[in-house]
């Protein structure tokens, strides 16, 4: 398979390495820092683009993708206001868009299990919950599109939960996220109940990048064979 690169920084590398381990082929990359455009030969011979830059840039990117009608992946956050446009045009117009917030296996594993869990904690009102989240100082967003997920599986399962909010405390009907910036942390995201007797926390921690690429090169084999708006459920079956 051959895969355009849209966005070519430690991301993107890591995903250039276990894609050529798998056999694929980088036929363009697409950066800053890069002559390769979405004119060119290399992305024309693309099978499939697989897009990790920046929230202000990733709406566009996807635009010069359906243009050539390519399939996208994105693992781009902070765009999300415009995510139905991408429904529309995937609906009824013939194009092919993969989006996860975290392309981790065990990520989402920690998704299913995170609404499960809220389910369970949804009749015991004693339980107060809250999230935090970490990741390495460069990330733009905050609180990060995984934390962002884990709150909306809370508050699809937990009726008397219905936002979240981060940066200021919490009112009763609210989820508190912590969103901590420091050092090369991959991520980590942790959510707790607690009562006034004891807690329950589930907890993922990456210990790399590699985690989120493969996943990412498994979405762009994926989103190769198959049409729509797509996501990991579809890729896992869950």
């Amino acid at each position: 398979m051959n895969i355009a690169l849209i966005g070519y920084g430690k991301m993107g590398k890591e995903i250039e390495k276990i894609a050529i381990e798998r056999g694929h082929t980088i036929t363009s990359k697409i950066d800053m820092q890069s002559d390769d455009t979405f004119d060119g030969e290399g992305f024309a011979a693309a099978d499939v683009a697989i897009e990790f830059t920046v929230p202000e840039a990733a709406y566009n990117n996807y635009q010069s993708c359906f243009k050539y009608n390519k399939p996208v992946v994105s693992g781009t956050t902070g765009w999300l206001d415009k995510i139905e446009e991408i429904k529309d045009q995937c609906e009824n117009k013939g194009q092919t868009f993969f989006y996860a917030s975290n392309f981790s296996v065990g990520v989402n594993v920690f998704f299913e299990i995170n609404k499960k869990l809220a389910q369970l904690m949804n009749t015991l009102p004693d339980y107060e919950v809250s999230m935090d989240e970490t990741h390495h100082i460069h990330k733009l967003d905050a609180p990060s599109g995984t934390a962002i997920t884990l709150a909306e599986g809370l508050i699809e399962n937990i009726d008397r939960k219905n936002a979240w909010v981060e940066g200021k405390e919490a009112s009763e009907n609210e989820i508190h996220i912590e969103a901590i910036r420091r050092d090369e942390v991959p991520g980590i995201h942790t959510v707790k109940y607690e009562s006034s007797v004891d807690e329950i926390v589930i907890h993922h921690s990456a210990k790399s990048r590699k985690g989120f690429a493969l996943g990412a090169v498994l979405a762009a084999e994926f989103a190769a064979k198959n049409k729509g708006f797509l996501g990991m459920s579809d890729l896992l079956k869950f």
